[in-house]
């Protein structure tokens, strides 16, 4: 039988398929071809650990339930899930800053779609030792030959998650100092300062804060900003002064 050539190319290169997703070299394509006839990066992974886009309102559905924040970032765009033997044991999501032109300002030169943050990220607590910097690292490559237009990324620790942001030192994240943010608790979910001063017509976040301010629980916390350079020599156009980790010790 003869094969044509990008058949033979698959026969021959492909390591691995999962639940009809073909894995290449780490990278997981889907099965189905697109319009184009190519097959679609969908993420990035080992027979270990995966990490895959899964549909928005599921990674929605997981952060409010199990996130410590019980609230979702409307401007995320990139949700990915991570597999443990095909159990969805996290989700990470990826999207645009608070303030999304104002990028310029941290790194020179930066537009709009040329960065990310990390706005959510959950793990299960049972997860293996550096699963999470693993997973971390694997969302990265896949971003990186997904999203070529993505310089850099940025994330914040807070006092909330207690260890100071190791888990971005793990990733060779570089951090760059700490800034103090309020936040409101109000019935268990948490707030930005930033609704308190909204328009209440435009957010029904800001209109329900806002309303119930009196029952409200304002909160101080440091907020820890570390930045990872998926292309390096956006690391000479940063404006901010690098600093030496912060320590946690068990």
């Amino acid at each position: 039988m003869k094969l044509v050539s990008q058949d033979w190319f698959w026969l021959v290169t492909v390591q691995f398929v999962i639940k009809g997703e073909i894995m290449n070299k780490g990278f997981i394509f889907s099965h189905q071809l697109t319009i184009l006839g190519e097959r679609e990066i969908i993420g990035f992974g080992n027979k270990k650990i995966q990490v895959k886009e899964i549909p928005r309102e599921k990674a929605n559905k997981i952060i409010i339930e199990k996130h410590y924040s019980k609230k979702i970032y409307s401007a995320s765009y990139i949700h990915l899930g991570i597999f443990l033997k095909r159990k969805l044991v996290g989700v990470l999501q990826f999207g645009y800053a608070m303030n999304p032109v104002s990028m310029g300002s941290i790194v020179s030169g930066t537009k709009k779609n040329e960065y990310l943050e990390l706005n959510r990220m959950w793990f299960e607590d049972n997860v293996f030792k550096n699963a999470k910097s693993m997973a971390i690292s694997f969302s990265f490559k896949y971003i990186k030959k997904k999203f070529p237009n993505i310089k850099w990324i940025q994330s914040f620790a807070d006092e909330r998650c207690k260890k100071f942001g190791i888990v971005y030192q793990a990733c060779n994240f570089k951090y760059y100092g700490e800034h103090v943010s309020i936040f409101w608790e109000l019935n268990g979910v948490w707030y930005h300062n930033s609704l308190m001063t909204r328009n209440p017509k435009l957010s029904k976040s800001a209109k329900f804060l806002q309303d119930n301010k009196k029952e409200a629980k304002k909160h101080v916390l440091r907020q820890f900003r570390y930045l990872y350079f998926l292309k390096k020599k956006e690391e000479q156009n940063c404006l901010l002064k690098q600093k030496p980790f912060l320590k946690y010790y068990l």
